[in-house]
C-alpha cells in the first residue's frame, strides 16, 4: 500500500442577500463554529451537484450555483487529534431557492445571516480561515463561469461500453 497524499475536496455556497451572508452554526471537534453551507464531494457527483446537496442538507434550501468564486487550498490540524488534513475547496455563489421543512444535517445547530463586519467580529469562531476569504473574494466581484468546470461522465458513474 502506498502513502499517496490526497487532499479532501469540499464545496461551499456563498449566498448573499441584502448585504448579509448565509452561514451555518455547527458543532465540530473544535467546538461550535460558523461556516458557509459546505461539505465534502461525494462519490458519483459533480461539484455543482455537491454544493446544491450540501446547501439542502445544512440550510434546508435549494441552491443553484451561478459562478465559481474561487478554488482554495488550506491545511487543518485538529486540536483534538493532532491529525492534519489538506482541503481543496471550491466556492460557488448563486441563487438561494425555496426553503424546505426538513431537519438540518447532523451537527448543524442553526442557520444565521451575518454581514461581513459581523463575520469579522467572530472570526475566531470560523470553521476555517477560508470562510471570510471566500466572502471577501465574492465582494471583490471575483467570478468565473461554471463552464470552466468540466465533469467527465465517468466521474459520476456513467460509463461507455
Amino acid at each position: 500500500m502506498s502513502d499517496v497524499w490526497k487532499p479532501s475536496v469540499t464545496v461551499a455556497a456563498i449566498i448573499e442577500r441584502d448585504g448579509r451572508f448565509l452561514l451555518v452554526e455547527e458543532e465540530t471537534s473544535d467546538g461550535i463554529r460558523f461556516n458557509q453551507p459546505a461539505g465534502h464531494l461525494d462519490p458519483n457527483e459533480s461539484l455543482i451537484e455537491a454544493v446544491a446537496r450540501e446547501t439542502m442538507e445544512e440550510a434546508a434550501h435549494d441552491f443553484t450555483a451561478t459562478a465559481l468564486v474561487g478554488m482554495y487550498m488550506s491545511r487543518y490540524v485538529s486540536s483534538r487529534t493532532g491529525l492534519e488534513v489538506t482541503y481543496l475547496r471550491f466556492a460557488f455563489c448563486g441563487d438561494l431557492g425555496n426553503a424546505h421543512d426538513r431537519p438540518l444535517d447532523h451537527g448543524i445547530l442553526r442557520t444565521v445571516w451575518m454581514t461581513r463586519d459581523e463575520m469579522l467580529a467572530c472570526e475566531e469562531k470560523h470553521r476555517s480561515p477560508l470562510v471570510l476569504r471566500c466572502v471577501d473574494d465574492y465582494l471583490r466581484g471575483q467570478r468565473a463561469p461554471l463552464s470552466l468546470i468540466y465533469t467527465h461522465p465517468s466521474a459520476i458513474g456513467v460509463f461507455n461500453g
